[in-house]
């Protein structure tokens, strides 16, 4: 796991959160928005991950979260890259993880969302309702090996 930053072992910076593509072959692992009215992206397809509590690291934030969300125990040794992005709304984290032995049956699904699927690449990257910058993230990521313009 040398490819994430040793920053995120000793993070003293603001970021707002974090997410993960979970990499599964030629499948990335969904999350369907909650389609409620004032909600960012309500009812598009997001990744695992969400917003920091409480002073934690890149790697903590995104690891509660894809516990909350889909009830997946990884720890920091799962995440392959890591990656610090700036953006107009501040800093984030864009992780990824190769999971070749995924198992849909360990999903538990939490209360966030309409939903989970694990959809080919591809379909992620061209479905009009997707988070548009986690698209291109991803997307930048298969291409150059780094999610962040």
């Amino acid at each position: 796991m040398a490819k994430v930053p040793a920053a995120c072992k000793e993070f003293h910076m603001t970021f707002h959160g974090a997410k993960l593509a979970i990499l599964v072959g030629d499948h990335v692992v969904s999350i369907l928005r909650d389609d409620i009215e004032g909600l960012q992206h309500a009812g598009h397809w997001d990744l695992p991950g969400g917003a920091r509590e409480d002073g934690e690291t890149p790697e903590t934030c995104v690891l509660r979260e894809l516990h909350e969300e889909l009830g997946l125990t990884l720890d920091a040794s799962n995440l392959d890259h890591g990656f610090q992005c700036k953006a107009e709304d501040g800093t984030s984290w864009f992780f990824v993880s190769n999971q070749p032995d995924f198992d849909p049956s360990n999903v538990v699904f939490g209360n966030e969302g309409q939903g989970w699927k694990l959809v080919p690449v591809d379909w992620f990257l061209t479905k009009a309702l997707a988070v548009p910058i986690l698209q291109a993230r991803l997307r930048r990521f298969l291409e150059n090996g780094h999610p962040c313009p």
